[in-house]
């Protein structure tokens, strides 16, 4: 297990590596203890779309696959979501059910959008615009549903305004049901994202991550030594849609809603600045430059949402132009230089440049 934790496709090895991380969990786990629990939960709110930012770090960054359907799957899984918590109705049952549902739909719609794709020799530019096609179909539908008719059950899509007053995530509990809210979320989401990130750092280092790198940088000569490569680019276009799925049911756990709005352009844009920025070839960056931009966008957007666009969109470019690997993986390899950390620089294969 631990050479799969600290395996060649990751960078971070070693005792200073891991320290420095154990200090950052550590902070978090404590700083609720120091703030008020509204506060909390709206910081909770940073962790929600990291799944989707991790999803797409494995497609693009290990396997070669850049997607611009996260949002697609990320909106399919919250309406589902919505519609089963409202017509179910409270508790366990209703919420589970529809965390349940929803990812399983998720995977169900990537494997069946992934066929099609895969299996047609879709790649390159053109996998992109295929799967910006559909999140933008499914922005554009949800967006004229509007009247009364739009309804399943009990729960109404309501257009551009968006689907709203579903129940927040609810789990079963010794002496009644607790209710993923403010402070409990916060760790909730803080244990789901150290388990999904340890997990994938393994997958990314084993047999299968390796072949993914090898797809990523000749497809066909990997197919040539024997590897059934749509398989494989299948399996990882399922597991990270899935991801974006996930973040897709907490987010709207969270606030409880979700409207069009989260799934249309602007927002399938930026799941690809946070993985470009952060260097779309490791987990590690990905997780801490993903977190790093919502906290600055946020803070930007509270001024000026548009202020907020245009310097993200200037960011990318930056990353394009200056740093193809990503700015937190640049940073990364300059500390790996100092002598405390020095143990955990690792010898990786970075992605041919187009």
């Amino acid at each position: 297990m631990l050479k799969l934790l600290e395996g060649p496709q990751t960078i971070g090895r070693g005792p200073g590596f891991w320290g420095a991380a154990t200090v950052v969990l550590l902070a978090a786990l404590v700083y609720p203890l120091f703030a008020d629990p509204y506060d909390v939960g709206n910081f909770a709110y940073f962790f929600v779309w990291i799944f989707m930012a991790l999803g797409l770090c494995l497609m693009w960054g290990l396997c070669g696959m850049l997607s611009f359907g996260q949002t697609f799957f990320f909106g399919l899984a919250g309406y589902v979501y919505g519609v089963i918590a409202t017509d179910l109705g409270n508790g366990p049952f209703g919420t589970l059910t529809g965390l349940v549902g929803a990812l399983a739909l998720a995977a169900l719609a990537a494997a069946l959008l992934g066929y099609f794709m895969i299996w047609g020799r879709i790649g390159g530019v053109f996998f992109g615009i295929v799967t910006l096609s559909v999140t933008l179909a499914l922005a554009y539908f949800l967006g004229q549903t509007a009247g009364p008719e739009w309804a399943i059950g009990k729960a109404r899509l309501n257009g551009f305004n968006g689907m709203q007053g579903m129940d927040p995530l609810t789990i079963p509990w010794f002496g009644g049901p607790v209710t993923l809210e403010e402070s409990l979320l916060y760790y909730v989401l803080i244990v789901a994202l150290i388990v999904t990130y340890l997990l994938l750092r393994m997958l990314a280092n084993s047999r299968f991550g390796n072949v993914l790198v090898a797809i990523r940088e000749d497809a066909q000569r990997a197919e040539l030594l024997g590897y059934d490569v749509r398989r494989y680019q299948l399996g990882v276009f399922v597991l990270g849609s899935t991801l974006a799925g996930l973040s897709g049911v907490l987010y709207t756990s969270w606030g409880q809603f979700i409207t069009p709005s989260s799934i249309g352009l602007p927002a399938a844009a930026m799941p690809i600045i946070w993985v470009a920025f952060s260097g779309r070839t490791d987990l590690t960056a990905t997780l801490v430059g993903t977190f790093l931009l919502l906290f600055g966008f946020q803070t930007l957007t509270i001024y000026s949402q548009e202020t907020a666009l245009v310097l993200m969109g200037a960011l990318l470019i930056a990353t394009v132009m200056f740093v193809p690997r990503g700015f937190v993986v640049g940073l990364g390899d300059l500390l790996a230089r100092l002598p405390l950390l020095r143990g955990s620089k690792t010898r990786r294969v970075p992605p041919r440049e187009a």
